[in-house]
């Protein structure tokens, strides 16, 4: 009897010692799994820590400290959740809701959703060629400003030409443009951009990001300062589109990319074009509309959409991989007439 039971603690024993080996082994795999997890988390974070060091440092800033760098990384992961949050709330505001804001504006009447806002590209050379599109557009230019309020007034249509400041900040050019505007009241000046003939596409990016943020419209517009638009017209092709929240509008075309430097429109970007150096399906730059949703796509993600050595190139890429229907309105194009 004594050795029956011996033997019987003895089993006992040799079964829990093998549960708790067996209990140990997992514990010891979990732990394992949770540190090399936080280990992989934080060498993404040493990565992305050593990238912006040496974006910094680049900038001519000899020494970063600690707490500058998690400041770096606390700004990224705020401004992920701002970014998701606007893109949240113009998909709701898309599907009918008013924020309180803005229902309380309606009632007072102190604020009308426009129709479209037209921002015309343009230079401080180029006063002659503001002048003819103000005569065509809204009459003579001594009366440009009653009629750009009544234009806003009576048909739901702002008209602004927009420019950056001189490298020269508050120089001549600067000086002339502001005197101008004080004038004639249609000048959107971009405080933030610099201009330069080589960024017509940053130009362009800053201006749908700020228009949308100043006007509240259903469409935005960019144009030449060389190209004429019959404003009723343009409100009428634009009407068979207001039920559509993301459209990209414009006379469709592709063409050739240019990867030699002494060509005409060479695209520094070319090689990411494929060997076919053909450009994808975009509007052509002499006049574009998009809606509200795509200018406030726009505004959210202003710093991180690139741009090509044109506009109207860097305008199609930043809706080519979104759900956005592209029209090819014929209107738009050069050789259309919109005397109806």
């Amino acid at each position: 009897m004594q050795g029956r039971g011996s033997s019987a603690r003895f089993g006992r024993t040799a079964i829990v010692s093998r549960i708790s080996t067996l209990a140990l082994s997992m514990a010891a795999t979990f732990a394992s799994l949770y540190v090399a997890g936080r280990l992989w988390q934080d060498g993404q974070n040493r990565v992305y820590m050593a990238k912006e060091l040496d974006r910094i440092t680049g900038q001519g800033k000899s020494v970063v400290s600690v707490d500058d760098s998690w400041k770096i990384l606390e700004c990224r992961q705020q401004l992920k959740k701002l970014a998701s949050l606007e893109m949240d709330l113009e998909a709701s505001r898309q599907g009918g809701f008013v924020p309180k804001h803005y229902s309380e504006v309606a009632k007072t009447g102190s604020r009308r959703k426009l129709r479209i806002v037209i921002g015309i590209l343009t230079e401080f050379s180029h006063k002659s060629k503001r002048d003819a599109m103000r005569k065509s557009w809204m009459g003579t230019v001594e009366t440009l400003g009653v009629a750009s309020k009544r234009m806003e007034d009576e048909k739901g249509v702002v008209v602004r030409f927009f420019i950056g400041r001189s490298a020269d900040r508050g120089g001549s050019s600067d000086r002339s443009i502001e005197n101008e505007n004080k004038e004639t009241n249609d000048i959107f000046i971009l405080e933030n951009h610099v201009e330069a003939s080589e960024e017509p596409s940053k130009k362009t990016k800053l201006f749908f990001a700020e228009a949308v943020e100043k006007w509240d419209a259903d469409y935005y517009a960019k144009l030449n300062d060389d190209v004429y638009v019959n404003i009723d017209s343009l409100k009428n092709v634009l009407t068979a589109h207001l039920n559509e929240p993301r459209v990209y509008i414009g006379c469709m075309k592709s063409g050739e990319v240019f990867s030699e430097p002494s060509q005409k429109w060479y695209e520094p970007s070319w090689w990411k074009f494929g060997d076919g150096k053909s450009y994808f399906r975009h509007a052509s730059g002499e006049m574009v509309v998009i809606s509200h949703a795509l200018a406030k796509y726009i505004s959210i993600n202003r710093l991180v959409l690139g741009t090509y050595a044109h506009d109207d190139v860097s305008i199609g890429s930043w809706f080519i991989g979104l759900d956005a229907k592209h029209v090819d309105e014929r209107k738009f194009c050069c050789s259309s007439s919109w005397s109806s």
